[in-house]
Order: C-alpha cells, then structure tokens, then sequence
C-alpha cells in the first residue's frame, strides 16, 4: 500500500474514532473526556491501534474495560462511515505523551525559577 494511502486511511480512522467514541453509552466511557491522538492501521487493514489521551482523572483500568465493551459498536459504525473492505479489530492504547510533556514543562519551569533566583543572588553580592 502506498504510504500517502496509508496516511490518509490513519488520518480517517483517527477521525472517525473520535466521533464515535463520542457516541459511545458506556458510564464508563461517556463520563471521561476522550482525545483520540492518533491511529495506525495495519497495511492489510486487519488490525488498528487506536492511541488516545484522557483529560482529568479517572480509573485506568475501568476505562479500559469499556472501550473493550464498546469495540464492536465503533468498529459497526466504522464501516458504515468508512468504506473499506476491511474493517480492522481495533485495540485501544493510552498515550502518555501529553501527561510526560506537561511533566517536562513543568520541570523545565522549576530549573529556570531556579536559576533567575541564583542570578538574582549573584547580582546582590556584586553589588556590595
């Protein structure tokens, strides 16, 4: 499969997801905010892995257990939006990067604080 093919099929995948999801009656699933980040289809469209980010906290574990229960009613409205001759099993992976780079920048603003304060210190001294 080309790769701009591919890339166009993860782009609508990932797209769609995100509508569907929305969707989705689960307690479970319909009471966390759901970001659908990114998706990867396989190259002969059996399997998608479907990377999402969760806003607020909520049960790991419990959420999981409902996008599982939700996976034959997002692949049923998949196919009907897409048109594919395949339609993937989906698996769904949380995607830690936007919680790791909020940590970062948080880290980063502490070690810059820190640094103004020593360069504000240093400036004193010099001046007596």
């Amino acid at each position: 499969m080309a790769k701009y093919r591919k890339n166009k099929i993860n782009g609508a995948f990932t797209e769609e997801c995100a509508q569907i999801i929305r969707d989705v009656k689960d307690p479970r699933v319909s009471d966390v905010w759901i970001t659908v980040m990114n998706s990867d289809v396989s190259a002969d469209l059996k399997f998608a892995k479907v990377y999402y980010s969760v806003l607020g906290e909520c049960d790991d574990k419990e959420l999981a257990k409902g996008l599982k229960s939700a996976t034959p009613f997002i692949r049923s409205r998949l196919a009907e939006r897409l048109n594919l001759r395949i339609t993937p099993e989906i698996t769904f992976i949380r995607d830690e990067g936007v919680k790791h780079g909020a940590e970062i920048a948080a880290l980063l603003k502490t070690v810059e604080a820190d640094l103004a304060d020593d360069d504000g210190d240093g400036e004193d001294e010099d001046d007596e």
